[in-house]
């Protein structure tokens, strides 16, 4: 079975001042169609550059990204990006936000116009159609900024951290909408997130990067009942996950702060 979305050999390098630094090494990947995959570990491991690579935000140093056998070269209509900004534009409504995307691709407003009706309705921002961002508090701007990204017609949506700005229990209702979103849309997902809780509620498999460069260190397939509410969280299996992911970053974290105390003593020097 042809995967989803498939990386090959993926590696990404950068160069500063005549320095090489290699972000992402030798990544070799496959999400099924319809998987909720979250990607975890210690800041700087490359996690937000990989979902940029399979955007085709930036290209590769060597290796392969392919959407449905279709090797990824540029952004998409296939993929939709949500990022932890919600971005959206102060001088337009919440309806015209959400058809941003859709103007942008030249699409008649004919054909999309239930399209935008059934998305905002599915976040449930029913009834907030004539609303400005200004006006919406933050879960709901993100709740915007996720009905913007279904109505472009993506296959795969790929999450950047999308609710780091929330307060912890907003966040947690957020968590719980886009479970029921995901599940209603059967959407490909790739997440990035520092929770780990988040992670293991809302995926199939979580993939654990290493401190840069970023490899694929470990992946677990989180084998809990759907659909899932937020009382899993407090059950033995789901902690189980959740001190698993931990113990499997933690050397990754400290080597990353090692790292990091390196640098800025060179730099000192």
């Amino acid at each position: 079975m042809v995967a989803k979305l498939s990386t090959r050999g993926l590696t990404k390098s950068f160069s500063k001042n005549q320095t090489e630094l290699v972000a992402l090494k030798d990544l070799t990947i496959d999400v099924q169609d319809g998987e909720f995959v979250s990607i975890v570990g210690a800041s700087g491991c490359g996690k937000t550059t990989f979902l940029r690579l399979i955007d085709g935000l930036t290209k590769p140093t060597s290796g392969s990204i392919e959407i449905d056998g279709r090797t990824i070269t540029k952004p998409g209509q296939d993929i939709a990006f949500v990022f932890q900004n919600d971005g959206l534009l102060p001088w337009r409504t919440v309806h015209r936000n959400t058809t941003f995307g859709p103007e942008l691709q030249g699409r008649p407003k004919s054909t999309f116009r239930k399209l935008t009706q059934d998305a905002l309705r599915l976040v449930g921002l029913n009834g907030f159609d004539e609303h400005y961002p200004h006006e919406l508090s933050g879960g709901m701007r993100q709740r915007v900024n996720i009905a913007r990204a279904l109505t472009v017609g993506a296959d795969v949506l790929l999450m950047d951290e999308p609710f780091a700005a929330l307060d912890s229990q907003t966040r947690e209702i957020m968590q719980g909408e886009l479970m029921r979103i995901s599940q209603q849309t059967k959407k490909t997902v790739l997440l990035v997130t520092h929770q780990i809780d988040e992670a293991v509620y809302l995926s199939d498999r979580v993939l654990i990067f290493t401190a840069r460069p970023g490899r694929l260190k470990e992946e677990i397939v989180i084998d809990l009942p759907r659909p899932r509410d937020l009382a899993v969280k407090r059950t033995p299996e789901f902690v189980r996950y959740t001190d698993r992911i931990w113990r499997a970053i933690e050397e990754e974290v400290r080597e990353s702060i090692g790292l990091e105390v390196q640098n800025l003593a060179r730099a000192k020097a």
